[in-house]
C-alpha cells in the first residue's frame, strides 16, 4: 500500500467508525424509548429532577425552528443539503486533520440520525434526554443532537486554535536569524560595493 492510500484509509479509519457509532447508538436508543419509556411527554427521573428520559416527538428543528406544515419535507431537504455539504468537507479535509475528521463524523451521524427519523414516522425526531432544575430545563434533546453539538464545538475550538498557530510560526520565521554563510554575504557587500563604484564613474 502507498503512502497516499495508507493516509486515506486513515483518515477512513477515524470518520467511519465513529459516524456508524454514533449513528447506530442514537438509532438504538430511540428505539428502546419508545417501546419502553412511555406514555409520552411524561418524565421519567434518572437523576433525581435533574436528569429525566421524557418521550418526546419534534416536528421541528433544534430550539423550535418551525416551518408549520411544512417542516417535515422543509428540514428533510434541508438535512440532504447538510449531509451533501458534510460530504465535501470530509473530501477536502486534509487526511492528518484528524480531529476535523472526527468533528464531521459526529456532525455527520447526527444529521443522518435526526433525518432518519424524519424519514420513517410522520411524528417527527425522537427526543428524550431532558435535563434541568424544576420548571427550568433545557430543550428535550437525543444523541444525534449531542453529537451534532460536540462535533459543531470541536469545529469552533479548532479554528480558534489555527490562527493562533499561524501566528506562532510567522513570529518564528520573522525572528529566524540570517543563516547564510559569511562567503555568501561577503559576495552582497562586493556586489553593492562595485555596484556604487560604477554610480560614481558615470556621475564623473
Amino acid at each position: 500500500m502507498n503512502e497516499t492510500a495508507e493516509r486515506i484509509a486513515s483518515k477512513a479509519s477515524i470518520f467511519w467508525p465513529t459516524l456508524g457509532f454514533v449513528y447506530a447508538l442514537d438509532f438504538l436508543t430511540k428505539r428502546l424509548v419508545e417501546a419502553y419509556i412511555r406514555p409520552a411527554y411524561v418524565p421519567h427521573p434518572v437523576v433525581g429532577d435533574f436528569i429525566r428520559l421524557t418521550l418526546a416527538y419534534n416536528r421541528d428543528a433544534a430550539m423550535g425552528l418551525s416551518l408549520g406544515e411544512y417542516s417535515r419535507i422543509g428540514f428533510t431537504i434541508t438535512a440532504v443539503a447538510v449531509l451533501v455539504v458534510l460530504g465535501v468537507l470530509y473530501r477536502r479535509t486534509p487526511h492528518e486533520a484528524r480531529a476535523s475528521v472526527l468533528a464531521l463524523a459526529l456532525i455527520t451521524a447526527g444529521a443522518l440520525g435526526n433525518l432518519t427519523d424524519r424519514l420513517i414516522s410522520s411524528r417527527g425526531v425522537v427526543d428524550f434526554i431532558d435535563v434541568g432544575f424544576g420548571a427550568s430545563r433545557f430543550y428535550t434533546f437525543n444523541i444525534a443532537d449531542a453529537g451534532v453539538s460536540c462535533g459543531a464545538l470541536l469545529l469552533a475550538l479548532i479554528s480558534l486554535r489555527t490562527p493562533k498557530e499561524e501566528t506562532a510560526n510567522a513570529q518564528m520565521d520573522t525572528s529566524r536569524p540570517d543563516h547564510r554563510s559569511g562567503d555568501s554575504l561577503d559576495l552582497d557587500v562586493s556586489a553593492a560595493s562595485g555596484a556604487n563604484a560604477d554610480a560614481l564613474e558615470r556621475e564623473r
